[in-house]
C-alpha cells in the first residue's frame, strides 16, 4: 500500500505534461521523429527525470506544505498524507531523494538539462514553501506554473539537441500563453479549500468568472499566436496550413466549453485536442 501511495504521489496522470513539451522542443530542433541510436540513453534519462523524479520531489513538498487545504479538498480526500499512509517525514525524505535521483540521472542527458532541473526544483521549493510560498501570491502562482511546463519542459527537450539560445523566442511566448490558460482552470477547482486554509491563489483574490474570461483571453490569444507563426512561416516553412486555420476555432470553442466548470479530465480533454495541430505542426519540421 505505501508503494503505491508513493507512485500516486507523483501523479503519473501529470507525467504527459513534461514529456509532450519536451518531445515538442526536440522535434523542433531535431527535425526527426525518434532519436538516433547514440542517443537513445539521453532521451531514456531525458525521460525518467521528467516524469517520476521531477514530479514525485516537487509534489512531495508541494502536498507536504498544502496538508491544511488539502484536508478541505474532497479532490484530495485520497491523498497519500491526508489519509495518513505517508507521513510527512516520508515526504520530506521523497523530496529530498527524489531532488538527488533528478539532478544526477538528468546530468547523462547533459549539462543544460541537469541544470535545468535544478531550476524547476527550486522554483518547486519556492512555489510551495513559507515565508514565499509562491502559489499564495496571486500572478505568481500561474507564472510559475507557466515558465516551468510552458517554457521550461519544451526548453528541456531542444537542449538535448541545440544550444538554448537558439531557442525561438515566439515560442516561448506560446509556451506562456498555452500553459496559463490550463493553469487558471484548476485554481478555480481549489478556491473554496485554499479559502479556508487561507491560500491567496490567484483564483481566490479574483473571482471565478474573472478567471474563466481571463484563461480564454490567454487561451485565444495563444491560438492567434500560433496560427501567426504558422502563416508567417516564423519557425518552419510549408505552402499550406489549412489544419491549423481550421482547428484554431474548434480549440477556442473547446476551452470555452470545459473551462466553464473546470475539473482535471476536462484540462486533459483540451490538452490532448491541442495535440491534432501540434503534431501537424511537427510534421512540417519534421518534413
Amino acid at each position: 500500500m505505501r508503494a503505491w501511495a508513493a507512485i500516486r504521489l507523483t501523479r503519473p496522470w501529470f507525467w504527459p505534461l513534461g514529456w509532450g513539451g519536451a518531445y515538442l522542443g526536440w522535434v523542433l530542433a531535431a527535425g526527426r521523429w525518434v532519436p538516433p541510436p547514440g542517443a537513445v540513453p539521453e532521451a531514456v534519462a531525458a525521460g525518467v527525470v521528467l516524469g517520476p523524479l521531477i514530479w514525485g520531489a516537487v509534489l512531495a513538498v508541494n502536498d507536504l506544505h498544502d496538508l491544511p487545504s488539502d484536508r478541505r479538498n474532497p479532490r484530495k480526500s485520497t491523498a497519500p498524507l491526508v489519509t495518513g499512509v505517508l507521513t510527512e517525514a516520508d515526504l520530506v525524505r521523497g523530496y529530498r531523494w527524489g531532488g538527488v535521483a533528478a539532478v544526477g540521472v538528468a546530468v547523462a542527458a547533459g549539462p543544460m538539462f541537469a541544470a535545468g532541473t535544478a531550476i524547476v526544483l527550486l522554483l518547486g521549493w519556492l512555489y510551495s514553501v513559507p515565508p514565499i510560498r509562491l502559489k499564495a501570491r496571486p500572478g505568481a502562482d500561474v507564472a510559475v506554473n507557466a515558465l516551468v511546463v510552458g517554457v521550461l519542459a519544451p526548453l528541456a527537450g531542444w537542449s538535448l539537441q541545440r544550444p538554448v539560445v537558439e531557442y525561438p523566442p515566439v515560442m516561448v511566448l506560446l509556451g506562456l500563453l498555452l500553459a496559463a490558460a490550463l493553469y487558471l482552470p484548476t485554481t478555480v477547482m481549489d478556491r473554496a479549500a485554499d479559502v479556508a486554509a487561507g491560500d491567496t491563489t490567484i483564483a481566490v483574490r479574483w473571482t471565478p468568472r474573472v478567471c474563466y474570461l481571463v484563461g480564454l483571453g490567454l487561451w485565444t490569444a495563444a491560438n492567434a499566436v500560433w496560427l501567426a507563426t504558422c502563416h508567417l512561416d516564423l519557425i518552419v516553412r510549408r505552402d499550406s496550413w489549412t489544419l491549423q486555420t481550421a482547428a484554431a476555432p474548434v480549440l477556442v470553442a473547446v476551452y470555452a466549453v470545459a473551462a466553464r466548470r473546470p475539473s482535471i479530465p476536462r484540462m486533459a480533454a483540451v490538452s490532448v485536442a491541442f495535440g491534432v495541430p501540434a503534431a501537424d505542426f511537427l510534421a512540417a519540421a519534421v518534413g
